[in-house]
């Protein structure tokens, strides 16, 4: 890598140096690409018990959506800062695990291209079919010269292998967890989407999902998010979320939680004030003017904090019993999927 510049790859190097032993950094794979390899890095801070709360975050799925990648890193930036003085923050970090891959797409960030090296949509790429899910943008086989092209059937690309093997190892074995993808691209407005995207039929987690929702809109009635089922918005097949949670859902204990969230950036918005970007790359998916850029660096922070404490207080919205459940469930069908 000594000779190839990737801007978010550098800026994390010098992130890992300064968590130095209060972190662990673990390259989970290598991405080959014009006789390059580009790592794919894990970074873990906090309890080293199996079975211990845990956020995890992942950014550049999609090359072309590299704030993704930023936001992350500008997280774990501040992060890394806090530690050398916040013991309350220190002190969360011994009861709950913090897991963070900014980069699941090097290649794709590299190239600046929504999918990776081989040409593969890694959200379209995992054996999962939607239903009706029959245009383009839903995932197709035609060939990998078209966007959103799901690879060959059967194979799972290997930044999906590895973004797959981080979520069974740091949170199917935790007692409640949660997954943040960030991506960027769609609407006006941010959005905080939750399984499944491949069908319209409710998943298991909704009344826990819904109580979690209300918690925050009652503790930040000013909340910039939509938060909804992706299956609002659109089907589509291959969904990476839709395949771990429903491997999760298959093999995990009763008493476990698993949330898989994406966070979508309305980088619309971004566009409509300032038209032009869009004959840049990165225009529809990234805001180009640095001013832009640091307010959505600190934009999410609110959220991210909040997912946190919630893993460690989970009582109001985890600890249900069965009439919650069953008004959560029934409110939630309501306002979702009527």
């Amino acid at each position: 890598m000594a000779d190839i510049h990737l801007a978010e790859l550098d800026q994390l190097e010098r992130i890992i140096e300064q968590f130095g032993g209060r972190a662990h950094c673990e390259i989970i794979d290598h991405i080959p690409y014009k006789k390059h390899q580009f790592p794919i890095h894990c970074i873990t801070l906090g309890s080293n018990q199996p079975e211990a709360p845990a956020l995890a975050f992942f950014g550049g799925v999609h090359g072309l959506e590299k704030i993704g990648s930023e936001v992350i890193l500008s997280f774990m930036q501040t992060i890394s800062r806090l530690l050398d003085w916040d013991e309350e923050f220190a002190g969360r970090l011994q009861k709950s695990r913090l897991i963070f891959v900014p980069l699941v797409n090097p290649v794709g960030v590299y190239v600046g291209t929504r999918a990776n090296g081989n040409g593969v949509d890694l959200m379209r790429n995992a054996p999962i079919e939607a239903e009706g899910a029959t245009k383009l943008y839903c995932g197709q086989r035609i060939s990998h010269r078209l966007p959103w092209y799901r690879g060959i059937e059967g194979k799972m690309e290997k930044e999906a292998q590895a973004l797959c093997r981080v979520v069974e190892k740091h949170l199917f074995n935790a007692t409640l967890s949660i997954a943040v993808d960030l991506h960027s691209g769609f609407g006006l407005r941010d959005r905080l989407w939750f399984p499944y995207a491949s069908r319209k039929t409710p998943f298991s987690h909704l009344a826990e999902t819904l109580a979690l929702k209300e918690n925050f809109d009652r503790c930040y009635p000013y909340h910039i998010y939509k938060i909804e089922p992706t299956c609002t918005e659109y089907l589509i097949n291959g969904d990476l979320w839709d395949y771990l949670f429903d491997q999760f859902a298959e093999q995990a204990p009763d008493d476990r939680l698993f949330l898989p969230l994406t966070l979508e950036m309305g980088s619309w918005l971004w566009l409509r004030k300032s038209p032009l970007h869009l004959f840049s790359r990165h225009g529809l998916f990234h805001p180009i003017l640095p001013h832009r850029q640091q307010r959505i660096y600190r934009r999410h922070f609110l959220l991210f904090d909040f997912l946190h404490r919630s893993l460690l207080y989970p009582k109001t919205w985890i600890q249900l019993n069965e009439q919650q459940k069953h008004l959560n469930t029934q409110k939630a069908l309501e306002m979702w999927y009527a």
